[in-house]
């Protein structure tokens, strides 16, 4: 008898790409806010992720607004993946807004307008609303099926219980198309919210744990329910200042929010909505979460959007703002004066600087190793130690690429594991920074534009390009 073959069935919902800090769960720090030597996906910048654990604490406790902090360093020092433990230690209650400095002159829409987007969609407000439920267990569904079809519509009697009280309801045509779809039997415990009919099946009373010799995984027991089967219960939801603007400015608002065609909003909008909610925060029926908003590469943004932030933090409905840049002392854009990292001296003042410190060649080792374990590569000891030497001497990014470049090298010989000439043979087939310019300066001549007289391309005007 041939052997019956199962076709593997695979979970598409799961993205299965592997990007540049895909493998930070978190800060890596301990209930103390100490960090961990290697944890959750980050290596090294004690100090630096400290800091970060104490800015964590203050937008977790959501009472400080319009605070704003800088990781400054080095390229290739850890500030994004600083940022990125951020979003991961928060959750998915508080929003975490990302956008790149460059973002804001490619949109079709004003400087001020696209940050003041931003910062609404890290201000997350939660909404807090009663419904009324009637939660049971039921005891038997009973429908009633005309003889003749379509002659009448199907009617039928449900009959719910709690610890201490049974009672019998009529239903119409939709809630026993309802019940059909979710599959509803005698002891299943289910909740119906009274306002819109929807059922849902909170799982098998444990009475009826004996009933059958085969349960799927999936079956849950739960307790039948007590007290009364009319209750109250509080619902929760979840959105962002922006989601509300979105839907308030547009006749189709919750479409834009899909589209991502939002537009410019106008301020009496946004006024009208920062009063209602004030409302609602002073009844108690919804509550303020301030997020973070993360402004990579700030060095980008220009003097009217430094002004526009400077103005932003003082409002009390602003997020946390967590500005990344690389550069030192620099032009800002927009003028012809000099500032440390490119950001006014005015918004330097209300910024709290992190600074990241470049690896030592102990924590490039722990981080390869890291990548090689997201990256699913098996490399050998001497491979690794040759490929940290190569961090060290060039540039972590450099020798991260690497990684699956030579796994695919060592794929390409049919071998197993990543070793030494699978390293050698793709460092240099691609050449990094320094390389790069040394060759550029030999063959300056050859190219169709070069800067640089002759007879200047040597070893210390190519250090001094780098440098």
């Amino acid at each position: 008898m041939a052997e019956l073959k199962l076709s593997d069935s695979r979970d598409l919902t799961r993205i299965e790409r592997i990007g540049a800090h895909s493998h930070i769960r978190g800060l890596g720090l301990d209930s103390a806010l100490e960090p961990r030597a290697v944890s959750e996906g980050m290596v090294g910048q004690t100090s630096a992720r400290k800091a970060a654990g104490v800015i964590l604490q203050m937008i977790k406790e959501g009472k400080i607004a319009g605070r704003a902090v800088l990781l400054a360093g080095q390229p290739g020092t850890g500030k994004t993946a600083i940022a990125m433990g951020i979003a991961k230690s928060l959750g998915q209650e508080t929003p975490f807004a990302m956008i790149a400095g460059s973002e804001l002159f490619s949109l079709e829409m004003s400087k001020t307008e696209a940050l003041m987007q931003a910062f609404r969609k890290a201000i997350g407000v939660r909404i807090k609303e009663e419904t009324e439920v009637i939660e049971g267990e039921v005891v038997e569904v009973q429908i009633d099926r005309p003889a003749v079809a379509g002659a009448a519509s199907k009617t039928g009697k449900l009959t719910l219980k709690t610890t201490e009280m049974e009672t019998v309801y009529d239903l119409g045509a939709k809630m026993i198309e309802a019940l059909g779809k979710e599959k509803v039997q005698s002891g299943d415990v289910i909740a119906i919210d009274k306002a819109s009919g929807k059922i849902t099946k909170l799982g098998r009373s444990f009475s009826r744990s004996r009933d059958y010799d085969a349960m799927g995984p999936q079956t849950k027991f739960v307790q039948c329910p007590d007290g009364e089967l009319q209750k109250r219960k509080e619902v929760v939801h979840c959105v962002t200042l922006h989601e509300i603007d979105v839907i308030n400015s547009r006749t189709q608002g919750f479409l834009a929010l899909f589209t991502g065609d939002t537009g410019e909003i106008r301020a009496e909008v946004r006024e009208q909505i920062d009063t209602k909610v004030a409302e609602w925060t002073e009844e108690g029926k919804a509550e303020i979460v301030p997020g973070v908003l993360f402004i990579d590469e700030v060095h980008m943004l220009d003097i009217e959007c430094f002004s526009f932030l400077n103005r932003a933090l003082e409002n009390e409905m602003s997020p946390i703002l967590v500005v990344a840049t690389n550069r030192g002392i620099t032009t800002i854009r927009g003028t012809n004066y000099k500032s440390p990292h490119g950001i006014p001296i005015d918004l330097l003042d209300r910024l709290l600087i992190i600074s990241t410190q470049p690896y030592s060649e102990d924590e490039i080792r722990k981080i390869l190793d890291i990548r090689c374990q997201e990256e699913d590569v098996d490399m050998s000891e001497e491979a690794k130690v040759l490929l940290t030497k190569i961090g060290v001497e060039t540039s972590l990014r450099y020798a991260i690429h690497l990684i699956t470049a030579a796994a695919l090298a060592c794929q390409k010989r049919k071998g197993k594991v990543v070793e030494m000439e699978d390293i050698s043979r793709v460092y240099q087939l691609f050449l990094d920074v320094k390389r790069s310019t040394q060759y550029l300066m030999e063959y300056q001549n050859q190219y169709m534009f070069n800067e640089v007289p002759a007879g200047e391309g040597d070893d210390d005007e190519s250090t001094a390009m780098l440098s």
